[in-house]
């Protein structure tokens, strides 16, 4: 077992340090260039790590922007709770795209079926939401380690005018000069925590002491085993044939759409026990517990192309 020294415990801090100055560069880059910015926000440990970043980069100020989430009506109750109580706290201006209203209209079809997941509709809700409210920068907390999509990103992700991403026009930056230049229309996807790793994240909740929704630590939930992943049971999830609830402790790695999104068994209740079992994995969190990461090995690229986050 590896002994924590001064000397690793000061690199950890400097290397948190510089991650952190990096992210706060960025988002006073984007509000010193961009007219009508926004901060995607989930209620997930990324976009309330990009919050706490962005009250950093402003202080004593209020954050300069509003928080958008695209709430596919199908979330974990706990990060709904979260996510208002810390709106109300941080005098949050906050706005919402609602997944139900594009169903209601007709402008997407919700699926149907055994593993049927709003997931995939957030893209339409997502650039309906950009248009009317004319947002020309969008604040996401995707991070290259996720996904090899995402590692193509760059911190400065250029969308068209239909928000589509193409991963052979990506813009170069050098020295971190990002350019943001683009027409009417179009927009700038910004990731602050392009260059972070899921262990980072975690060390930096641990170390700022950042409140998370309770889901990210080890509790009793009622659990079905589907595609080698623990659903939890509820009205949005119901056994199927076959598929038998039982109870375990859990937490949430990744959190999203309820219906597509599973726990890992886990005793980690506190942040530094979540440090330790994420320093010994060596799965992604998205590529164990999201069941919409598996429809094929460039799912998530395709997603992207579509505009989705």
């Amino acid at each position: 077992m590896s002994v924590s020294t001064p000397s690793t415990r000061t690199g950890r801090a400097d290397h948190l340090r510089r991650l952190e100055a990096e992210s706060v560069y960025v988002f006073r880059e984007v509000a010193a260039t961009q007219e009508r910015p926004v901060l995607l926000f989930s209620g997930g440990k990324d976009s309330v790590v990009m919050l706490h970043l962005a009250a950093k980069a402003f202080w004593p100020a209020p954050i300069p922007f509003p928080v958008m989430h695209i709430d596919t009506g199908h979330n974990f109750g706990e990060v709904l709770a979260f996510r208002d109580a810390l709106a109300r706290r941080m005098g949050l201006r906050l706005v919402i795209g609602s997944v139900q209203d594009d169903i209601d209209s007709g402008a997407v079809v919700e699926p149907a079926g055994p593993g049927a997941t709003r997931n995939r509709l957030q893209t339409a809700t997502l650039l309906r939401s950009i248009t009317e409210h004319r947002f020309d920068a969008a604040f996401g907390g995707a991070r290259r380690d996720e996904d090899k999509a995402r590692a193509k990103e760059r911190i400065f992700s250029f969308r068209d005018r239909f928000g589509q991403w193409d991963p052979r026009a990506q813009r170069p930056e050098l020295w971190n000069v990002f350019n943001g230049l683009h027409q009417r229309g179009e927009h700038i996807r910004v990731f602050p925590l392009s260059d972070w790793t899921e262990l980072d994240v975690w060390q930096y909740i641990a170390a700022e002491g950042i409140d998370l929704p309770a889901l990210y630590y080890a509790h009793r939930r009622e659990v079905i085993e589907r595609d080698g992943m623990l659903l939890a049971t509820g009205p949005l999830v119901a056994p199927q044939a076959g598929e038998t609830p039982s109870l375990r402790t859990v937490r949430y790695r990744t959190v999203g759409d309820a219906t597509c999104t599973g726990a890992v068994e886990s005793d980690a209740a506190t942040p530094e026990a979540v440090v330790a079992e994420i320093a010994a994995t060596r799965i992604t969190e998205r590529g164990a517990t999201r069941a919409d990461d598996r429809i094929s090995e460039a799912g998530m690229e395709d997603r992207k192309k579509e505009g989705y986050f």
